[in-house]
């Protein structure tokens, strides 16, 4: 896998590596591409049971790879965001499907602040883990785009209509016990204790029958997508006939 991406593996856990530390692992092209790959690569590997993705420190990622960070007004900051030339929103909805729909139970350990599509990235996971030092914010509308379709989906789905007009349309930053009191982080640890907390949760996972635990998880997504339950022979098992 290129150096934008790390994947290693620990028996069953493999853990996926945001690794443009210079860059506050922000999201290119390059990146999104060799992430959709891993995650592919991960989808047919079936010596994995649990997938943990973090960042190198000390982000877990700055989103799109714009430049517009370094800008010194908010007006510079929208021309630098729009002027990109880009696949970001092709590429970056790809590599979250792919993520979302791994049959592996996946885990983000948000090492640090999550911004923008480093927070929907973190959102298409099952479970979030955060330090407590993270902070979580949606900059898109500021910087004169909406944000993309699925994150949004996933955002309206977790929180509601309301809640998600206040994240996505406010643009505030909010803290890791913020985001948690919303449902949209599952623990907070201090910063030095979240390798192992997700270490820990990746193992009580990978404990867990795997086929039972796939399908409960297609099931709770299935849901979440239609807002109905869809119960039949398929979900709910054939009758024995003679």
């Amino acid at each position: 896998m290129a150096a934008n991406v790390l994947v290693t593996r620990d028996g069953v856990i493999a853990t996926v590596t945001l690794n443009r530390p210079d860059r506050r692992n922000s999201l290119s092209d390059e990146m999104l591409t060799d992430l959709g790959a891993a995650f592919a690569e991960l989808r047919d590997d079936t010596s994995t049971r649990v997938v943990i993705v973090t960042g190198a420190a000390p982000v877990f990622s700055a989103g799109a790879d714009a430049g517009h960070a370094k800008a010194a007004t908010a007006e510079e900051r929208r021309k630098l965001f729009l002027s990109r030339k880009s696949q970001f929103r092709r590429l970056f909805e790809r590599s979250n499907a792919l993520l979302e729909n791994l049959e592996q139970a996946t885990i983000a350990a948000v090492n640090g602040h999550a911004v923008g599509g480093g927070w929907g990235l973190a959102l298409a996971c099952d479970f979030r883990i955060a330090a407590a030092e993270a902070q979580f914010w949606i900059p898109e509308v500021d910087l004169g785009v909406p944000l993309g379709v699925g994150t949004t989906t996933r955002f309206v789905r977790m929180v509601g209509p309301a809640r998600a007009k206040e994240i996505i349309m406010g643009c505030a930053r909010y803290s890791a016990v913020e985001a948690q009191a919303w449902g949209l982080v599952n623990r907070v640890v201090p910063g030095t204790e979240l390798a192992q907390a997700a270490r820990d949760y990746a193992q009580l996972m990978a404990k867990k029958p795997f086929r039972p635990l796939a399908e409960v998880k297609a099931r709770i997504n299935a849901i979440a997508r239609a807002g109905i339950p869809e119960v039949n022979a398929m979900t709910e098992g054939f009758l024995d006939r003679e």
